[in-house]
């Protein structure tokens, strides 16, 4: 009897050490339209397991960009509460799925997430009358970020980061080129007060000065291997005081005296991220900086039919921009901003361009390379307010949790994560 009994207790612990590895399972977060309830929290769920120190696939191009996490009940729990649809999957199941990926004949891919990046987001101390789209992007991620300006900026506190955002900003010194509406509104006028009391602080005599060390401290960021994503007129207003470091662009009314003779022609292009060969608004009345923007330009199409469309890229051997075009769909909503959208024949030859306007004939989203980092820019001012304007309250994520066009920003907060060899250009 008790010999049987030794048998028994074996024979249930041989059958347990058989079917163990059998029952053992992953997480996959699905990204595609029919099953994930929130898309944007799912990138917070990412980012929180990657915060305690555990890797994560993104399996490029399955199931819209979907997510395979370690199991555990602290990650189910968490997917449970921030309202993220999830599926337990086997181990077993999960390798047919790795597999499948890897087959040549699929555009798929599955890049390793390695670690949570650092995440500063440039913007000014105190509230401004409009709202920044990638802070309300984490801030609903549930994503941490940490807010610097020109002082930390200017003190190289930038290395500090993985990923750097750029608030909507003026880098030319011309503060955003509001001058001709609200030139006699209280909040442009204590703005201007702020900045010009900054760079005076800063050792600087005009606010153009100051805003022109600071967009050389970030190329040097980025150069130095830095991940940069900017949004709406921090795009081009920063390559213009690239390119026209040294040379006075400004009127009277911005910095005190009259702008430079023939600085057009002073421009220096090779210094610039994505943008060459661009011609300066001279009029100051004027809402705009640059030919780039293509806000005055575009054709006349309904807000119903403003779409732009993804590019399809290699998941093999493309996976920098494959990752940053991952959605549930190809076709996003265009959306106005100061800075729209940029001109096709101004963009320079070595930067990809990610989402187009074929009806424009304009880029609405580019990437490239620049020394050791990288860096990313995205026309428009807030992806689920069609023409935000001065005043306008703020948007409500959560009535949008699947937003493709706040999706696009947040591919860009991870894909600091996945640890790629990067080319000097």
């Amino acid at each position: 009897m008790r010999s049987l009994l030794v048998n028994k207790f074996f024979f249930v612990i041989l059958l347990f050490l058989i079917t163990a590895p059998l029952s053992a399972s992953v997480i996959l977060i699905p990204m595609d339209d029919e099953s994930q309830k929130n898309h944007l929290k799912a990138y917070g769920i990412t980012y929180w397991v990657l915060g305690k120190q555990q890797k994560v696939q993104w399996l490029l191009n399955y199931r819209g960009g979907s997510f395979l996490l370690p199991d555990g009940d602290s990650i189910r729990k968490e997917c449970q509460i921030r309202g993220v649809s999830f599926e337990v999957v086997s181990d077993a199941q999960a390798n047919e799925i790795l597999e499948g990926i890897s087959s040549p004949s699929k555009n798929q891919e599955a890049v390793i997430l390695e670690k949570a990046p650092k995440i500063a987001v440039y913007s000014p101390k105190g509230n401004l009358p409009w709202d920044d789209a990638v802070t309300m992007a984490l801030t609903y991620a549930e994503i941490p970020y940490e807010t610097i300006y020109d002082e930390e900026v200017l003190d190289d506190k930038l290395a500090i980061y993985d990923w750097l955002h750029l608030h909507h900003e003026d880098f030319t010194g011309q503060y955003g080129k509001f001058y001709g509406s609200y030139k006699a509104a209280p909040w442009y006028i204590e703005a201007k007060e702020k900045a010009e009391a900054l760079a005076t602080k800063l050792g600087y005599a005009k606010v153009s000065e100051e805003k022109g060390a600071v967009a050389q401290k970030i190329r040097k960021y980025v150069i130095g291997g830095g991940f940069m994503f900017a949004m709406c007129s921090a795009t081009d207003s920063f390559d213009i005081a690239l390119s026209a470091h040294g040379v006075d662009i400004c009127e009277a009314m911005f910095d005190g005296d009259p702008s430079e003779a023939s600085y057009q022609n002073k421009l220096d292009f090779t210094k610039t991220f994505a943008f060459t060969d661009f011609t300066l608004e001279r009029n100051p009345i004027k809402y705009e900086f640059s030919s780039i923007d293509m806000t005055a330009k575009r054709k006349r199409v309904p807000k119903e039919s403003d779409y732009f469309t993804l590019m399809d890229f290699s998941a093999k051997w493309d996976p920098v921009p494959t990752m940053l075009c991952q959605n549930h769909t190809a076709l996003v909503k265009g959306f106005m901003g100061q800075t729209t959208a940029f001109a096709r024949d101004e963009i320079k030859p070595t930067v990809l361009v990610l989402g187009e306007n074929k009806i424009n004939g304009e880029a609405r989203y580019i990437h490239g390379i620049k020394g050791k980092g990288f860096f990313t820019f995205y026309g428009g001012h807030d992806p689920e307010d069609y023409q935000h304007r001065v005043g306008d309250p703020k948007t409500e994520l959560e009535l949008h949790p699947n937003s493709p066009g706040y999706r696009l920003i947040l591919n860009n907060v991870l894909f600091p994560a996945a640890r790629k060899k990067k080319q000097k250009t």
